[in-house]
């Protein structure tokens, strides 16, 4: 005690120095725990670094920044996307309600004078449609399933009200082209009333839906001369709504049937003809006495007859040649009737994030 007594200050000093190592140990195993993880996170970054080295395009080094051009080029992007909605606007829905909810009273009538428009339009046009309806007198424009109801199934309205805008903006391109003839148009269903519809008013495909809209198939055949399709091309790709021309198909159309070929006419032939000779003259009553002792006395037949005219024929029969070719330009394009069948897309874009 007397030694502790002499040496209370080194004793309590010895203890704080003893506690103060242990907290520097504590602290330097924590240290070195957190040094090993940062190690780790080093070599990770490195090992980052050194793939992004051997991959092509080269991130870039020095007063080359590519991480920076590629962040401005995707800025870039998204600007140009914003642009292009403007060239990808939506076909405006048939009706549009003005309730807010479509009712199937509207619709119902919408669809009726829609097709009657349709209607108006091809005959303007000089477009020929498809044979009628089994249970309409007229083409329904693939909405005859829908022509024939007052109710529809649940949930229904709205795709259809869509697909009828979309059916009318296809159609307005076809007869503004002023095609020949609209053989078939076929769309997505999107109802349980198609199911009970002529089957070839459908596609089998589906809606597709990605990151930046929705594409609705439709096919339509046509028709046309080569002029036409390309007036149908440039209405296509001139149309404010989304309509994509995926795929073409384009062949010769079927001849008409015989009954609706005209025939060629035969090359005119000169008949024949005889000129009779003219009949003979009746005999001169007796004008002095001459003549009557000629007669009394048979003098008369003595005299010579007169000869009777021959019979005059006609050439025989010559066939008329058609007039020879004087020459000029040779045929280069013969154009004939095609039949063109598109696939295409309507794209609804998604609204923008």
């Amino acid at each position: 005690m007397d030694w502790i007594k002499r040496n209370l200050y080194f004793l309590i000093g010895s203890r704080v120095a003893v506690a103060l190592m242990g907290l520097a140990g504590w602290y330097l195993y924590s240290q070195w725990q957190l040094n090993n993880d940062i190690l780790g996170k080093l070599d990770e970054k490195y090992n980052e670094l050194k793939r992004l080295n051997a991959q092509s395009p080269h991130p870039g080094h020095g007063k080359v920044d590519n991480i920076k051009a590629a962040k401005e080029q995707r800025q870039e992007l998204r600007g140009y996307l914003q642009k292009a909605r403007d060239f990808f606007q939506r076909c405006p829905p048939i009706p549009v309600p003005e309730s807010g909810k479509l009712t199937p009273q509207e619709f119902n009538s919408a669809l009726s004078r829609t097709v009657d428009e349709l209607q108006r339009e091809a005959a303007r046009a000089s477009v020929a449609l498809p044979p009628k309806d089994s249970e309409d007198r007229t083409y329904s424009f693939s909405f005859a399933a829908e022509r024939q109801k007052l109710a529809y199934a649940p949930g229904s309205l709205e795709p259809l009200s869509v697909q009828l805008g979309e059916v009318k903006s296809i159609c307005a391109v076809l007869f503004e082209a002023k095609v020949n003839s609209l053989d078939d148009l076929r769309r997505e269903r999107v109802s349980d009333d198609d199911l009970k519809g002529p089957q070839t008013d459908y596609l089998p495909d589906r809606s597709v839906t990605n990151e930046l809209a929705v594409l609705t198939p439709y096919e339509v055949t046509f028709r046309c001369f080569s002029s036409e399709l390309a007036s149908v091309l440039a209405g296509f790709a001139n149309s404010p709504c989304g309509l994509i021309v995926k795929t073409i198909n384009v062949e010769s159309a079927p001849a008409p049937a015989p009954s609706e070929q005209v025939t060629a006419a035969a090359p005119p032939t000169v008949q024949p003809y005889v000129v009779a000779p003219p009949p003979p003259r009746p005999p001169a009553a007796p004008s002095s006495a001459e003549a009557a002792f000629a007669d009394r006395y048979g003098l008369r037949g003595r005299a010579a007859p007169r000869p009777a005219p021959a019979p005059v024929y006609a050439p025989p029969p010559m066939q008329v040649a058609a007039p020879a070719s004087r020459g000029g330009l040779p045929l280069v394009l013969d154009e004939k009737l095609l039949k063109v069948t598109l696939a295409l897309d309507a794209v609804k874009l998604l609204s923008a994030k």
